[in-house]
């Protein structure tokens, strides 16, 4: 795969025209330059292209069809045979639907005819040129950390997530008891199966016990399990989950909710390796290793008495402790690479419906999202990904598609009152939606209200201005009669 360049600061990305005609050659010049951002080289012809794009790297080429030296079909077959990745643009003077579907059969992406419409143009290639970015970044990090580490689900580049992995990879192959740290939503179970996945029982079990969500009797009987007639309910002999996970793992997300009873149970089983089920007489051997994970101080709770300091040492024989987000937000666009793959992939049918393709966030929403503190960390980032991709009505994604609730953390005032004057120290955000707000309220009192009307008069989907009308928090008024 030929890498996209990955841009300088101010610019997009760089594109080749190849056009025998010097105005069609200059007007794109301009026009990609000027209005699209981009850095444009030229080539006169076929043959010229070729040696260009045998030197360098793009990240698209523009290529008219019809020249006299070699034609456009010709370039693109001498393209196609070593990169398949770079994405080429066919342009034609005839508008011929068979030349098009020949060009896309030998592996164009697209075709525009002259004269074509410059803003669709520019919308098309931004939205070539921001899909092979956001795929190649994404496919180029998780190569990079699975050959570090073989750890597919953990995002970071940053120096602390750097020498988190490292830590993980030297203590996956170990017999040793792990205890993760970090607040809510940092990725400790990721973190624990990842252990697993590297370690030599990767091909046995891998329990996950949520240590707070059972009362203490049925935890105790999940893990140990039971004999018939152990108790009122018990008909029938049970497997716990301390036997479901012999020879292979077993993790306790926050262990500090355990109560004593089960605290005691578990202490046992490390350092015996062995329990005896509920309602039985005779211990039963068990090789599991045991990961914990937990939010809460540890320590702290020892000092108080309610977690037993012998248990507390058992599990804390290595201690790997996880960043929130607020400290590492440098790996905050991976991980918005990450999500939006993800979720885009998961909406594929919804979203191709919707028209939408590959989603990024427009600068200023991504300003927010890197100056948000992140108290739900990265399961915070991920749902707004997820709700970005549902509700976005473009496909670079405007900073009113985040939660009200992270505006408002971030100093960007929504909810406002309609025809409330803006404050004299309003942000860019507020001055944009109040514009925005007030143009729909506008075209919807002299369409009496019908929202279908006003679409086509604002040249908008009537999806887009719904979606519009919900995050502008507009009141809706009956739709006039006459």
């Amino acid at each position: 795969m030929t890498a996209p360049q990955i841009p300088p600061s101010g610019l997009k990305g760089k594109i080749l025209v190849i056009d025998d005609e010097l105005d069609i050659r200059e007007g794109l010049y301009d026009l990609l330059t000027l209005e699209g951002g981009y850095t444009v080289e030229l080539a006169h012809n076929g043959t010229a292209g070729l040696h260009k794009i045998e030197s360098t790297s793009y990240d698209l080429v523009l290529l008219d069809l019809m020249m006299p030296d070699m034609s456009g079909m010709d370039v693109l077959r001498q393209v196609r045979k070593t990169d398949t990745e770079t994405p080429v643009f066919m342009i034609t003077a005839y508008g011929s639907v068979e030349a098009a579907v020949d060009a896309l059969k030998l592996g164009a992406n697209d075709y525009f005819s002259k004269p074509w419409d410059n803003e669709k143009l520019i919308i098309e290639i931004d939205r070539m040129i921001a899909r092979r970015l956001l795929e190649y970044e994404n496919t180029h990090l998780k190569r990079a950390l699975k050959q570090r580490y073989s750890f597919p689900n953990i995002i970071g580049k940053s120096e602390r997530m750097v020498r988190l992995l490292d830590l993980v990879g030297q203590v996956a192959s170990s017999r040793s008891t792990i205890l993760i740290t970090g607040e809510t939503g940092t990725g400790k179970e990721l973190v624990a199966k990842a252990i697993h996945a590297n370690s030599p029982r990767a091909d046995q079990m891998f329990v996950a016990v949520n240590s707070g969500s059972l009362p203490p009797e049925l935890l105790e009987s999940t893990l140990f399990g039971h004999v018939k007639g152990a108790f009122t309910s018990a008909i029938q002999t049970k497997k716990g989950y301390f036997e479901v996970a012999d020879r292979g793992t077993i993790f306790f997300d926050e262990i500090g909710t355990l109560g004593p009873e089960t605290q005691i149970k578990l202490l046992r089983v490390i350092q015996e390796k062995e329990f005896t089920a509920l309602g039985a007489t005779d211990p039963q051997r068990v090789d599991v290793r045991i990961l914990a994970a937990t939010n809460a101080d540890l320590a702290q709770l020892v000092k108080e008495g309610k977690f037993r300091e012998d248990l507390y040492y058992r599990l804390n024989v290595i201690n790997i402790a996880l960043p929130p987000l607020r400290d590492r937000k440098e790996d905050i666009p991976p991980l918005l690479s990450h999500f939006f793959t993800y979720y885009c992939k998961e909406n594929e049918k919804f979203l191709n419906a919707a028209g939408k393709s590959v989603l990024q966030f427009q600068p200023e929403a991504m300003q927010v999202l890197m100056e948000h503190n992140w108290p739900g960390n990265v399961r915070e980032l991920e749902n707004v990904v997820e709700r970005a991709v549902v509700l976005a009505s473009e496909v670079n994604v405007p900073v009113d598609v985040l939660p009200d609730a992270l505006l408002q953390a971030n100093g960007v005032r929504v909810n406002r009152a309609e025809g409330s004057p803006l404050p004299a120290d309003a942000s860019l955000f507020e001055i944009v939606n109040e514009f925005e707000r007030r143009t729909i309220l506008e075209r919807l009192e002299k369409c009496g209200w019908s929202q279908t009307e006003a679409a086509e008069g604002l040249h908008v989907p009537l999806s887009t201005l719904n979606q519009k009308i919900k995050r502008l928090d507009i009141k809706i008024r009956k739709k006039s009669d006459g």
